[in-house]
């Protein structure tokens, strides 16, 4: 039978003296965070039974802060799956002990948006939040950067300039990536289709640009027709699809750039093209894989959350503990690809 590791033993792994290990035990005297950490991280390794302890102990010492969130759309899969992930990454976060207040915005009205946003800033050290780019939003979160509050742009930059960073994706990759897509899977030329949300959503903009100029530079033989807005409404999508499947035989590719992806997969299925356009779409969920599993969907270009938000968490507790960055910057993340064959 293994003896059981003892005190003496976990000193000895940790490099520190059984002394220290027993402040770390009994949250005597101050230690340092690194010394705390090495001490647990040698528990953990060696079994020492007291690891928990050690964790609670680290835990207790560590500031706490709150955070608010603004996402868009509460019954909305993605935006439901990234609450999640914001949750999760604040309650492991080894940096603070946080709470995580998540509010979500029903509709794109930069009123609503911005008012949201005051009121979780009331009871937040941060906010971050997922907006329009409009004169309303950026005044409001002018105000907060004179009180010290630091406000981050979430998958869709705003207030450039003014908030404290922008966290997502490098959009006008992300319109380049689709655009290569329908160009070297589009059985030929043709017309293209564009949706975007709203052009006051920033991201959909560089989208916008990043894919048109792809075609421009590499695939002039397409034609991409004028960009639909679809509020990212799933009926509107799905209406807007299906006229377009009606009146363009020769559509030879479609991107969705923001939300409203089931409203497209939904009229696909309902009209049954004989001849399919390539069709790009964003986040992965059960009806993109589906979608993608039936060759309704070409590809899908797809937002690490959890990356994302550990990311954007560390952030905020960097812009709370050190102020205001000298220069609001801007941190991309990977997207992730999903085609038929690697769901």
């Amino acid at each position: 039978m293994a003896k059981r590791p003892t005190i003496t033993d976990l000193a000895r792994i940790s490099g520190v003296s059984v002394a220290t290990v027993d402040r770390v035990l009994n949250n005597r005297l101050p230690v340092r965070e690194e010394t705390a950490r090495r001490v647990y991280e040698a528990a953990t390794s060696i079994g020492y039974h007291a690891a928990g302890l050690i964790k609670q102990r680290m835990r207790q010492e560590l500031p706490e802060y709150r955070l608010g969130f603004l996402l868009l759309r509460g019954n909305d899969v993605f935006y439901s799956d990234f609450a999640r992930e914001i949750e999760l990454a604040v309650s492991q976060s080894q940096r603070f002990r946080g709470v995580a207040t998540i509010d979500f915005a029903s509709s794109l009205a930069p009123d609503e948006i911005a008012a949201k946003m005051r009121k979780l800033a009331a009871k937040s050290r941060a906010v971050a939040l997922v907006g329009p780019d409009h004169p309303t939003l950026t005044a409001a979160v002018e105000t907060l950067k004179a009180r010290g509050q630091p406000v981050f742009s979430l998958l869709s930059d705003f207030a450039a300039g003014i908030r404290e960073g922008y966290v997502g994706l490098d959009n006008r990759k992300v319109g380049r990536t689709a655009a290569w897509m329908i160009a070297r899977a589009a059985r030929k030329p043709g017309k293209v289709a564009l949706f975007v949300g709203s052009h006051r959503f920033h991201g959909h903009e560089l989208r916008e640009i990043g894919f048109r100029s792809f075609f421009r530079e590499h695939a002039p033989e397409f034609t991409v027709m004028e960009t639909l807005v679809n509020l990212e409404a799933n009926q509107v999508t799905h209406d807007a699809m299906i006229d377009l499947l009606a009146r363009y035989p020769d559509l030879a590719g479609c991107y969705v750039a923001g939300g409203g992806m089931e409203g497209a997969v939904s009229a696909l299925r309902a009209a049954g093209p004989a001849n399919m356009p390539v069709v790009v779409c964003n986040e992965i969920n059960a009806e993109s894989r589906a979608a993608l599993a039936d060759n309704i969907l070409t590809m899908v270009i797809s937002t690490p959350l959890a990356a994302l938000c550990r990311e954007l968490v560390g952030l905020m507790v960097h812009a709370i503990e050190a102020g205001a960055a000298n220069a609001p910057g801007q941190t991309f993340l990977p997207f992730d690809i999903y085609l038929p064959e690697n769901i």
